[in-house]
Parts: C-alpha cells; sequence; structure tokens
C-alpha cells in the first residue's frame, strides 16, 4: 500500500513505482470512479473517433456490396446522401 497527500486544488500525486506500473504518464487520463468505501484511479485509454463524409461512406457503401441487390440497396443510399454514384470509385459486385 503507498500514501500520498493531496495538494493544492486536489493534485494527488501518485508514486513513481504506481506510474510505471500502470503507464501513467504526464498529461495521460485517468478515470477516477467512487465507491461505497473510497474512489478508484484506473489508466483510461481515449480512442479517436474518425467522422466519415458522406462521399467517404458512399465509398464504404458501393465497395463492399456482396451482390445485386445489395449493390441497389447501396446506390438508393448514396443517391439519397446527394451524391452521385458515378462520381464515386468503385467496383460492381
Amino acid at each position: 500500500m503507498e500514501t500520498s497527500k493531496i495538494g493544492r486544488n486536489g493534485t494527488l500525486v501518485i508514486p513513481a513505482r504506481l506510474r510505471r506500473r500502470f503507464g501513467l504518464t504526464e498529461g495521460g487520463m485517468v478515470v477516477i470512479e467512487e465507491s461505497g468505501d473510497g474512489i478508484s484511479i484506473r489508466p483510461a485509454v481515449a480512442m479517436p473517433v474518425e467522422v466519415y463524409s458522406p462521399r467517404r461512406r458512399a465509398e464504404f457503401l458501393l465497395n463492399n456490396a456482396v451482390d445485386a441487390a445489395d449493390y441497389k440497396r447501396a446506390l438508393r443510399e448514396v443517391r439519397r446522401l446527394g451524391i452521385d454514384p458515378g462520381d464515386v470509385p468503385h467496383r460492381r459486385p
């Protein structure tokens, strides 16, 4: 068990041995959760979220169609996005 003091503005110093063990680095993120008998601090992982443009979504739809019926549905969806399927590079199934 390790002990630490709470500093100014609630700053908590996590001992170096624990920071190394759990991969905590300056500027890294942690999750702090309240429990019945105290708090829990765990490393957090932030995953970047990729936001696809309508054109990129159209490429996915058209290139991933597996048969003629699926391709027809993809064409309708791409047109619904306001994109001409002929302007999107793809191969028909």
